[in-house]
Formats: C-alpha cells, sequence, structure tokens
C-alpha cells in the first residue's frame, strides 16, 4: 500500500509541520490500540533526544497513549539503542524514540519498537497508517480505564551497566584519552559516564544541548570540531554519535574520520578470529564501499547487500543467522546484544581491539583502501524522473562502461525528493564521467 506517514525510519518531518501535536496524539492512540494484546495493563516507554519540539511531542502523545487506556514511562533523552533496549527489559509493549536522528533541530520524529525491542515491520506500521486517518471516538478508554504517566529515574545506569557488560570482564581503558562528540543530543549524560567508569581519560564535546544546536556543526554528520579536539588534545582517539546515538563515526590520533564501513571490516575481522561470527560474512547496504567488500573476500567473507536503511540491513540478518551488519553512515548493529544499530557499544568494540592490539587506531582501524566512490544527489519538485526514457538509457550506458570495473547506484531518496547517484570504481575519472552523464540526463546541476 502506499505509505502516507511513514518512511524509511519511523515517521519524520518538521516540526509543528508535518509532525504536530494532533498527529503525535493520532500516533499514540493508533499505536496503542494495535499493540494491545489483552487483559492486563499494557505499558508503552517513551524516550526522546534533546530538541526543542520533543516536549510538544512527547505530551501529545502521553494524551495519545492514555486516552486508549496505556500507562506510559517516560525516560527523558535516552539514546534510541537505550528505547529498544529498556522497551524489552521492563517489558513494555511496546517503545517510541522520539527524534530526527541525525536531522538539524527544526525536525522530529517517531520511531516505534515492538516488545522484543525491535523496530516496527512494514505489516504493523500500516495497521497504525490505517487508523491515523479514521475516527477513533469509538474506540477510546473509559473513564475508569485510562492510562497513567510518569517519569522513571535510574534508566540512565541501567544502560551504562549494559553498554559496559558488551566488554570483557577484565577490560579497562585506563590510559586511553578519548575525545567523545555526542551531537548535543541524546548521549550527551550516559556515554561520557561509562567511558570515564571503564576507566577512560575523557574529553566531551557536543554535552551542552539547548534545544537548538542538537547535530549542529558535531556528531558524526559533522565531525571536523572533533577532528580538531582530537589533535588539539592528542588523544588516542575520538568517538562522534549522532543527535540518537544509534550511529558513529571514529577519528583517529591523527585527526583522520574512520566510516563505517573500516569499523564493519575491523568487527568483522576481530569477530572471526575469535570464532564470534554465526555466519562467514556481514550483512550491509549498497552503499558500503567495494573496498570493504573485497577486503571480506580476502578473509573468506561474504557480504550480503540490502536496500539503504539499518531496518533492512536487521531484517537479513535476522532471516539468515547473521550476527553483524551496518552501514557506510555508522550504523553498526550487532545482534548479540542489540536489537539495532548501537553507536556507543560499537565503538565499545572497537575500543576493545585498540587495547587487545596496543596499536594506534590510524593502524587498528585502516584495513581497506576505499574505491573512489561519487555520490551525487537531484532534487526534483515532481514526477518521477527516473521514469524517463533518456535517464533509463544513461543508466544503462553508464553500467555498461563500469561492468567489471566499478558499481553504479541510483535511487530515490526515501525521505525527500531526491534522486541519489553513487558510482564506485578504480577509475575515478570514468566514475565522475558516468555519475555526471546521469547526472545531466536527469537535468542537472546536482548537489555533490
Amino acid at each position: 500500500m502506499s505509505r502516507k506517514y511513514f518512511g524509511t525510519d519511523g515517521i519524520r518531518g518538521r516540526a509543528n509541520g508535518l509532525i504536530t501535536p494532533e498527529l503525535a496524539m493520532k500516533v499514540g492512540q493508533a499505536a496503542g490500540l494495535v499493540f494491545q494484546r489483552g487483559e492486563y495493563r499494557h505499558r508503552v516507554v517513551i524516550g526522546k533526544d534533546t530538541r526543542l519540539s520533543g516536549y510538544m511531542i512527547e505530551y501529545a502523545m502521553v494524551a495519545g497513549f492514555t486516552s486508549v487506556g496505556m500507562d506510559v514511562l517516560l525516560l527523558g533523552p535516552m539514546p534510541t539503542p537505550a528505547v529498544a533496549m529498556l522497551t524489552k527489559s521492563m517489558r513494555a509493549d511496546l517503545g517510541v524514540m522520539i527524534s530526527a536522528s541525525h536531522n538539524l533541530f527544526e525536525d522530529n520524529g517517531i520511531k516505534m519498537f515492538g516488545p522484543r525491542g525491535f523496530k516496527l515491520s512494514d505489516e504493523v506500521e500500516n495497521k497504525i497508517e490505517q487508523l491515523l486517518d479514521e475516527n477513533l471516538d469509538r474506540k477510546l478508554a473509559q473513564s475508569a480505564s485510562l492510562g497513567r504517566a510518569r517519569r522513571i529515574d535510574g534508566v540512565h545506569d541501567r544502560y551504562i551497566e549494559f553498554a559496559k557488560r558488551t566488554l570483557p570482564r577484565e577490560l579497562s581503558l585506563d590510559g586511553l584519552r578519548v575525545v567523545v562528540d555526542c551531537a548535543n543530543g541524546a548521549a550527551y549524560k550516559v556515554v561520557p559516564e561509562a567511558l570515564w567508569e571503564l576507566g577512560a581519560d575523557v574529553i566531551p564535546i557536543g554535552v551542552e544541548p539547548d534545544g537548538f544546536n542538537i547535530n549542529k556543526e558535531c556528531g558524526s554528520t559533522a565531525p571536523e570540531a572533533l577532528c580538531r579536539k582530537v589533535r588539539e588534545m592528542r588523544a588516542d582517539i575520538g568517538i562522534a554519535l549522532d543527535g540518537d546515538a544509534d550511529r558513529v563515526i571514529i577519528v583517529d590520533e591523527r585527526g583522520h574520520v574512520v566510516d563505517g564501513d573500516q569499523l564493519l571490516a575491523v568487527i568483522a575481522e576481530s569477530w572471526k578470529e575469535d570464532g564470534r561470527l554465526t555466519r562467514p560474512g556481514i550483512v550491509a547496504t549498497v552503499m558500503s564501499n567495494l573496498g570493504l567488500e573485497r577486503f571480506l573476500q580476502g578473509h573468506e567473507l561474504s557480504l550480503v547487500r540490502t536496500p539503504v536503511g539499518d531496518r533492512y540491513v536487521l531484517e537479513q540478518m535476522l532471516k539468515h543467522g547473521y550476527n553483524l551488519g551496518g552501514e557506510q553512515s555508522g550504523h553498526i548493529i550487532l545482534s548479540d546484544y542489540a536489537t539495532t544499530g548501537d553507536g556507543f557499544v560499537s565503538a565499545l568494540q572497537v575500543l576493545a581491539m585498540v587495547q587487545k592490539l596496543g596499536r594506534p587506531v590510524s593502524e587498528v582501524c585502516h584495513k581497506f583502501e576505499p574505491l573512489p566512490q561519487i555520490l551525487k544527489n537531484f532534487r526534483y519538485r515532481s514526477g518521477k524522473p527516473l521514469d524517463r526514457a533518456e535517464v533509463k538509457s544513461a543508466i544503462t550506458a553508464g553500467e555498461k562502461r563500469l561492468n567489471g570495473h566499478g558499481r553504479l547506484l541510483v535511487r530515490s531518496s526515501g525521505t525527500e525528493p531526491v534522486i541519489r547517484v553513487m558510482g564506485e570504481g578504480d577509475d575515478r575519472i570514468l566514475v565522475e564521467e558516468v555519475v555526471d552523464t546521469i547526472v545531466s540526463a536527469l537535468g542537472g546541476p546536482a548537489a555533490a
């Protein structure tokens, strides 16, 4: 069915534009009705990041959930993976994270998790979609059956202990100077504290949220400030999270960025050596660099590719029994520990390798030379540009030119009216020519 509200990662849009109090309340009512499955007190946990609009959406959702008889436990600012973990740990029927992830403060979103801590399936989201446009007045709870809401304490400690338990008991981060950039987002309290408890010398930045500065010139999508701080403090490593802390980027001691593909290679190699991979391979998206695929092949490991989106990575992992997957952007899913991407737990795996090997991060985290990869975005106003004959012809010609020497990926964004044109291969000039030809056929110019 055509989806009006849900995209590739929940519902996301401009706060007080698409994401209004009315919609948030209706989502609470619809999701609450879908997840009522018996004659007992149902409960939902709600976390959020640090956006100004989080208050508005949070209280509107509380009204929605309580109006259909669900009790609400408010977590306050917490990482997305923490909300997923607590949904299962606290035996909630549903978990909600109010966040627009790496977007700036003007946007916000609603992500939901089922009772086992996994993101909702398309089927469940479709059921909620159907209810959003219905009149639900006759389905509201009776006065005596309304839900209650309360804020709960101690959830930060729960997540910190969970994250620490993903490391070997005897491992310490003593001697490591770590700069951590929390993007002025959801992890600004828990991650610096957890690193300090593990023994690291912690230098936190991006830990002064004011409702407006989430992801602004900081975090995993803007790591320049972290790179400068690592060099300035002569730190051993930098860790950059995004606004809801479900993705991570590493910066080595020289101030150079290490992306998600390199992190997947680091963890895959380590887990293979330790016999921890459940399958001889990992799962990644079509955006992951061909260099990663060749590296894995050299270690007798396969790379299974999925559409863009960590939910598709997880679906493939669960379906075929893989326990490691992720995206180039830094979403890393370690299914032995978590039901969704967890930037901090992924960073801890890298820190464990650095301590184990006693070598600089620049050596530990540089596993392959990435192939030249060109990505250009073409924004359009209306219609279906990819259906035009001249665009199809340009794509076919480009695929022929790159045959055996690279990859070409042309796709529509799942969150905005943008066509993404990505090419990669051994010959950078050839790749650029192919990408530019397709962009011109679309009606160029494009934004790199």
